[in-house]
């Protein structure tokens, strides 16, 4: 039977919170300081697409899931090339699978993220927090589906920003997780449509240019991938995602603040 006298010495719980975080955190640096991160490339893209057509071909469930894990430990360590894994989702399993197994895997890894920031930061700053940050804490989660929404079809926030953020004000996670694998469906779904086409891009450039995806310097361009038009579209939802908070503190002003809170 454990020491009670020890156990309040050593408590597991804090260990096991800021355990992870220390974990993910070095997991990071570690990435970072061997360029794992750069591994994700469109050159690297462009010259192995062959080599995972063929592997896709003939372990499609187990490739999907390798992909979906991958995914989610890019996300979870905070690497930048997301849009680039879903191109990559789109060209290997085509646009709607892709898009599925790269939602999942982008919620995975976001939901891992905001898991231990919320029991770790989150916790710390629930506990230290004055009255003005326990104002603000308390007016996101009573409307925290609506500005999740908003963060994450809007893409002018940081992915990783958005992870973290919705921790530290103790937001549920059955609405981090569900706003999450909503919110990044359309710009998702949008490059791995961009992915299912990618090798008629890539033929292009190689008629321009012979020998350019051997050589992984065709010129194609993520952020020209962006369009205006989709960012448009997106910013649009975005807003719309926040019209229940809009009218909530509309029919608050109307009512001379007596609107419930």
């Amino acid at each position: 039977m454990p020491d009670p006298d020890q156990t309040r010495r050593f408590p597991v719980a804090p260990l096991l919170r800021w355990g992870a975080l220390g974990l993910l955190a070095g997991l990071t640096l570690t990435g970072y300081l061997n360029g794992w991160h750069e591994a994700l490339s469109l050159s690297g893209l462009i010259r192995h697409r062959e080599a995972l057509a063929t592997y896709v071909s003939g372990n499609r469930l187990e490739a999907m899931a390798v992909f979906a894990l991958a995914y989610a430990a890019v996300v979870a360590m905070s690497f930048p090339g997301g849009a680039l894994l879903t191109v990559a989702a789109g060209a290997m399993f085509g646009w709607w699978m892709g898009g599925l197994v790269a939602v999942t895997g982008a919620t995975v890894g976001a939901t891992v993220v905001f898991l231990i920031a919320r029991s770790s930061l989150g916790t710390v700053l629930a506990r230290r927090a004055g009255p003005f940050v326990r104002k603000l804490s308390d007016g996101f989660r009573r409307d925290a589906a609506s500005y999740l929404l908003f963060l994450r079809l809007t893409p002018v926030f940081p992915f990783w920003l958005v992870n973290i953020a919705p921790a530290l004000f103790q937001v549920p996670l059955g609405i981090y997780v569900l706003t999450t694998a909503i919110g990044i469906l359309p710009g998702t779904f949008a490059f791995a449509m961009v992915g299912s086409g990618f090798d008629s891009v890539i033929a292009a450039q190689e008629a321009l240019d012979p020998g350019c995806a051997a050589r992984g310097n065709c010129r194609v361009s993520l952020m020209a991938l962006l369009t205006p038009q989709l960012v448009t579209a997106l910013v649009v939802m975005g807003l719309v995602a926040l019209l229940p908070v809009g009218l909530r503190l509309w029919r608050r002003k109307r009512n001379g603040g007596s609107a419930e809170e």
